[in-house]
Formats: C-alpha cells, structure tokens, sequence
C-alpha cells in the first residue's frame, strides 16, 4: 500500500509503527523527504497539507482553520480537506483564483479564537461541528478529546454559548463526542450508530473472554452487540490473523453478536452499515426480550439540554 493511501485509511495521521507495518520503511523515508508527511510529534506523522494551510494562510493573511487546523493539531480526520481551509474577516475581498487554491470562509475571529496561525482547539471543533456532516465533526471533536487537548464539559459551554444557527449541530457533537475511539473509523461507525434507536455502542469496552481480556472497538453491554472496525491492510501477519480468528470466535461463543465493518463501508456505504446495525439491534432486542423504546436515549441529539 502506499503512503497517502494508508494515511487517509488511518484518518491522515499514523504512528510511526502503523506507517512501517502498511508501507514499508523505505516508502516511509520517500514520503518524509518529499513533504507528503511531517512529523507532529515523536514517532507520529500527518500528511503535509498541513503545511501547505499555513503557507496560503500566511499568503492571503488568513487564518488556518476547519479540518486544516485540525491537521495541524495532528487530529484524526475522516477526510483530510483536498485545498486549504482559511478563515478571513467578513467583507474581506479574496479573488476568484485564490479561492480555487483554498477553501474560503468569512467569519468573525476574537482574539481568544487565534492560536499565532490558526484557530484555537476550541474553536476549531466549534467550526467544524457547525461546518461539516456530523461524523466528520465527530471524528475531530473524538480525536481532541482522545489526546487531552480538550475535555468534554469544554465542548458543552462552548456549543452553549454559540447563537442559534449551529448550535444544535455543535450541541450533537459535543453531547456524543468521547476520548475512547482509537481512531477517525470508529468515530465514523459510531456515529452511523446514533441514528439506531436504542443502540447504544461503547468504544475500547473491556470483556472477559476464554480466560483473557479484551477490548473490542465497540460494545452495546446490554444487547450484547460487539462491532469490529476492521482494517484489513493492517491484520495481514499470521500472529494478527490467528488472535482475531481467537477473538471472533470466541465471542460468538459467549453469545456476542458480532458485526464486522470494513473501513471502505464505514466511509462509502454508511446506508448499508446503519441498516445492519439497525437489524442487529432488532434481532437482539427480540432475541433478548429487551424493550428498545427505553433505550432511545442513545439518539445523539437528547430532547433537553443541560447547562454544563
């Protein structure tokens, strides 16, 4: 696999390990010496649009903002933006050849809103809730949590204090949003499942199986639902093939119902996934003999909402 390919696979950041394991080191060393990645951390990478956001940023005197800023921060995305996103001022004038370069976006910025070349984390997740589809929002949103830079009462107050065109949108994000998804592809599944009612999947929940324990990408406890994101690119070697076999296995065994995603359904066939999802949550309550009604609490957007 190559490097761009398993950078948007991996949500466009990766580990130094994950990068070896699907490319290749010598693949790895050509991409970091043609700026496809740049090291935002020790051992971690991004793809280098990041960059590229800053030098048009700083060409138009804009702001680095959207997903690019979320780049920057080395946030997991579900799709890495094809041009620069840029905040400007309103009534800023940017010509019809500068916005074919880069994603324009007029909006006012407070001072508080700037980090030196982009929008601060806070207002960046704000953005992106109140600017893109919900999963992609979540994906950003889940990945700022998952790396400290924010907490989740921080997205609260903030989705609060927004006015009321967006805040709903932001609301969703911020109520749903966790540091527990490994990465943007179990955000993305996730987020498919908010829109099954009563279906209520857990990221990195610990089991007990044959003796050992576990931690299967989503759990559901009391429909006893187990869903997989499975990455195929990255299970390949004999020891990671044989432990999931291991794992599938078993759970099926202890009476999990086990659904298995491809990244590809994930990020190109989100009907289809809902539907599986929303069958298996069907057959579980009936099978179960649970009431699914009670649970729509699990819907992401909740009929009232607490002052954080």
């Amino acid at each position: 696999m190559d490097v761009l390919t398993a950078m948007e696979r991996l949500g466009g950041v990766a580990s130094h390990g994950q990068l070896r394991a699907a490319c290749g080191r010598a693949a790895l060393d050509d991409a970091l010496r043609a700026g496809v990645l740049h090291r935002v951390a020790r051992g971690r990478y991004a793809l280098g649009t990041a960059d590229a956001s800053r030098v048009e940023a700083h060409r138009l005197s804009a702001i680095v903002g959207l997903r690019s800023a979320a780049a920057s921060y080395g946030w997991s995305l579900k799709v890495p933006p094809p041009r620069p996103e840029l905040v400007v001022p309103r009534g800023r004038k940017v010509g019809a050849e500068d916005q074919r370069v880069a994603r324009i976006r007029w909006r006012p910025l407070a001072p508080g809103d700037v980090d030196g070349w982009r929008t601060t984390p806070l207002r960046t997740v704000m953005d992106c809730a109140t600017t893109l589809p919900f999963d992609e929002a979540l994906c950003i949103a889940d990945s700022a949590l998952r790396d400290g830079t924010l907490q989740q009462v921080d997205l609260l107050r903030a989705a609060e204090r927004l006015p009321g065109r967006g805040r709903d949108a932001a609301h969703d994000v911020a109520w749903f949003a966790s540091p527990r998804p490994a990465n943007a592809f179990e955000s993305v599944v996730r987020a498919l499942s908010s829109e099954v009612p009563g279906l209520r999947l857990t990221p990195q929940v610990r089991i007990r199986l044959g003796g050992r324990r576990i931690r299967p990408d989503l759990v559901d406890r009391e429909l006893r639902i187990v869903v997989e994101a499975d990455s195929h690119e990255f299970h390949t070697s004999a020891r990671v093939i044989d432990a999931d076999c291991w794992r599938y296995s078993e759970l099926v065994l202890a009476d999990w119902f086990v659904i298995r995603v491809s990244w590809v359904q994930a990020m190109f066939g989100a009907g289809w996934v809902t539907s599986v999802l929303t069958r298996a949550a069907s057959r579980q309550d009936a099978a179960l003999g649970l009431d699914l009604v009670r649970r729509r609490g699990a819907a992401r957007r909740p009929t009232t909402v607490a002052r954080a």
